[in-house]
């Protein structure tokens, strides 16, 4: 009995202190003001905001396909539900456009709006709290001259008690790190500016580094790969990289200003969106950020270099290999459906496609982007051309895209089999989003 009265008078302790902790925690409001006129910026500062806007790739999930740019209500997936982008155009009534730059910089380092609500870390304030305030006045600048739209944000769609936001106030706690970024005086200007815009307003790890319990980066994993985002898994961008030949500068800064590079194939998935606003930023960025991502891929080893010089070797091979016993199904589609493209020349030049012993996809110790690729294709973004891979969702059924996964898996990756394959593509198809 006195061991349940000391359980009680803890728990209750604990809840006033979570109380107490929660009324702490509240922000202030900051008072609106009227939206600065355009006047108030000069040109070259609205450049440069639209150059670090098109790195944080704001663009995407700010605007609605058929509604105004920057308007918001993007339907974003979390694990825990769906979350609504706001509306970021100079708007006094449901954008920004009573917000002062004090607001701004508030909500982009510590996930508080200008009415001092919490913001959902689905909006990677937990990044963009290392950026210097030279940058965020330019992102502001930026911001503030888009045209003006009205629009009401839907009700995010989250269970109780996530869809309150006095709980971030604990997240915040325990996963925000304000401290700014600090260049590594061992490393040239280039690696340093690339780190910055990688950790920071590119948000990278976002999608590329694992989360734990909470949905919170594991700050001691970096860009190590494993993150879900909109149905595709973020591959590991350092020395755990699934790449069958190593990434360096050249095929990276290729990547990301073009969304493909030969022996690695072209963008999908979330990562199309990033490359096509990556076009509007500078080529000194861009090569910063893969010298910076080149650096950590660490060196190549001479196991890694002989698995590299092997799948060049399979890449090289003009037919398609002979099916094992069981395996003939998945011959036969390749042969019907895929060889055309993805045989022969290991040189990717669209529209011709990557040899698949080069594929990324195929070498992930789990099968989701391959299925996602085969699923919805390549397409091109609409604003520039590009790789296209027709999608075969409504082509063949689970049972036959089972069996031309295992066929590719053995032969071009010649890696263990995945399981589940089956089970995995349907849960896919079920997923919301454009097939």
């Amino acid at each position: 009995m006195r061991l349940l009265r000391f359980g009680l008078c803890f728990a209750v302790l604990l809840l006033v202190a979570a109380a107490f902790f929660v009324v702490l925690s509240r922000q202030p409001v900051i008072a609106g003001v009227e939206a600065p006129p355009r006047s108030a910026f000069d040109q070259t500062l609205i450049e440069k905001g639209a150059k670090l806007a098109a790195i944080g790739n704001c663009y995407s999930c700010h605007t609605t396909r058929g509604k105004a740019d920057y308007s918001g209500s993007r339907a974003i997936p979390t694990p825990f539900g769906t979350i609504f982008s706001a509306n970021i155009t100079p708007a006094p009534g449901t954008g920004i456009g009573r917000w002062p730059e004090e607001a701004f910089r508030r909500a982009m380092r510590e996930g508080i709006s200008r009415r001092g609500e919490h913001l959902f870390p689905a909006f990677p304030y937990d990044h963009y709290a290392r950026l210097t305030d030279d940058d965020l006045h330019a992102l502001y600048a930026f911001l503030m001259t888009r045209t003006p739209v009205e629009s009401f944000t839907p009700r995010n769609a989250l269970p109780f008690p996530l869809n309150k936001r006095w709980p971030l106030a604990f997240w915040n706690v325990a996963f925000l790190d304000k401290t700014p970024f600090q260049p590594n005086p061992q490393q040239s200007d280039a690696w340093n500016r690339g780190a910055y815009l990688v950790a920071g307003l590119g948000h990278c790890g976002d999608c590329h580094t694992p989360r734990n319990l909470f949905s919170a980066e594991e700050s001691s994993r970096p860009l190590e790969g494993g993150a879900e985002s909109e149905g595709w898994v973020g591959p590991a961008l350092n020395t755990a990289s699934p790449a069958p030949v190593p990434w360096d500068e050249a095929h990276l800064f290729t990547y990301l200003r073009h969304g493909w590079a030969d022996q690695h194939g072209a963008a999908a998935g979330p990562m199309q969106p990033v490359v096509t606003a990556l076009a509007r930023a500078d080529d000194a960025d861009i090569h910063a950020m893969a010298t910076y991502l080149a650096a950590q891929q660490g060196p190549v080893s001479t196991e890694r270099q002989q698995r590299a010089s092997a799948a060049l070797a399979r890449a090289a091979e003009v037919k398609p290999p002979a099916p094992a016993a069981g395996e003939e199904l998945g011959a036969t589609i390749f042969a019907g459906a895929c060889a055309s493209c993805h045989t022969g020349s290991a040189a990717m030049v669209p529209p011709h496609g990557i040899n698949l012993a080069l594929s990324s996809a195929l070498y992930q110790p789990e099968p989701t982007n391959a299925i996602q690729f085969v699923l919805r294709g390549v397409q091109p973004s609409g604003e520039r051309s590009g790789p296209l891979m027709p999608r075969f969702a409504d082509t063949f059924t689970d049972a036959q895209m089972a069996a031309l996964l295992r066929y590719l898996r053995a032969h071009y990756a010649t890696a263990p089999p995945w399981h589940s394959l089956e089970s995995k593509i349907r849960d896919l198809r079920q997923r919301k989003g454009p097939l």
